[in-house]
């Protein structure tokens, strides 16, 4: 269950490829585009195989195009079908959307910034770039990629940004160090980081082996993106009897819990508010956990995990959804 959201109409006003697998598509809500801060994203309501679901997309750019809201979207081989829907969009369609709301805002006021963005993890880093330019802010931008072709806004941070743009091509043989980088960092800087999973938990790693300030690093996050391809797999709900339920590859276990009336709180569908969290009782073959509200060291455990992104790989889990019946309260 939600505790709200509201979706509004919007029409595609333009589609075009800017990079070898990404998609831009122009947003323009019926009730005009709003202002809205750094690292903001926008929810779409898509369909997913004949069922309405939501994907959350980051805005590029500081502000609105001409009352349009920008998304870049990557062509994804283990999409669960959101990705799809979007990128085969066409000019004049008609679909909802969000206002803005950002979990990844840039904070002013630090002596120097390090973005790290990974792939597509670009998008939410274009405005804050253009953003700390603007305000005279020393900062960097490291950006790792399998190859240059699937590098979107290239041409334009390359020209914006000069040596302060740096690159790393897998291709080219160039290979990101986080620990050296920010090893170059100011001691009171900050690290704003979107990319996959394992960036981000090499990130992380390398803070905290420094003693860094936990609050210092920043990161969006990527729900989709686990240790494992998404499988299909079976949830057992311990309080409605063991009943069996099978997730499939491209549903959350949310979704399929929610398809079968083990109703769940939730919010942000991202791995991050924890609403969804279920105490897990046994699990056979692995937890992917791709949540960033549990600690490493609660992952580990693997007594819990967020039902809205995290999945079983080969094989089920056991879980307590902590749904009680009024008359056994």
């Amino acid at each position: 269950m939600s505790p709200g959201g509201h979706f509004a109409p919007a029409r595609v006003r333009a589609v075009h490829d800017v990079a070898s697998d990404v998609r831009m598509i122009e947003l323009e809500p019926s009730s005009g585009a709003r202002a809205y801060p750094t690292g903001s994203h926008i929810d779409i309501a898509v369909e997913v195989e004949g069922l309405p679901d939501v994907r959350s997309y980051s805005l590029v750019g500081e502000r609105p195009l001409d009352g349009a809201y920008r998304i870049a979207v990557k062509d994804v081989a283990d999409s669960r079908g959101g990705s799809r829907f979007v990128r085969a969009l066409e000019a004049e369609s008609d679909v909802e959307v969000s206002d803005p709301k950002s979990h990844f805002e840039l904070h002013y006021g630090r002596p120097e910034y390090l973005l790290v963005a990974g792939g597509i993890g670009i998008t939410p880093l274009v405005g804050m770039s253009h953003a700390l330019a603007r305000h005279g802010r020393p900062f960097r931008l490291l950006w790792a990629a399998r190859s240059r072709a699937q590098m979107p806004f290239l041409d334009e941070l390359s020209e914006l940004l000069g040596d302060r743009l740096e690159l790393y091509v897998s291709e080219e043989g160039n290979r990101l160090e986080l620990g050296q980088q920010i090893d170059q960092l100011h001691p009171d800087g900050e690290l704003y980081l979107c990319g996959p999973l394992r960036m981000r938990d090499a990130a992380q790693r390398a803070w905290r082996e420094r003693e860094r300030a936990r609050e210092q690093l920043r990161f969006e996050t990527f729900a989709s993106g686990g240790r494992f391809p998404p499988e299909e797999f079976v949830v057992r709900v311990r309080d409605r009897d063991d009943q069996e339920i099978v997730v499939p590859r491209n549903r959350t276990m949310l979704d399929a819990l929610g398809d079968h009336g083990v109703e769940l709180m939730w919010d942000c569908r991202r791995g991050e508010c924890g609403l969804c969290q279920v105490a897990v009782l046994e699990a056979e073959g692995e937890l992917d956990h791709r949540d960033v509200f549990l600690s490493e060291e609660q992952q580990a455990q693997g007594a819990s995990l967020l039902t809205c992104v995290s999945r079983a790989v080969r094989g089920a889990v056991t879980i307590d959804s902590g749904f009680r019946p009024a008359w056994t309260r």
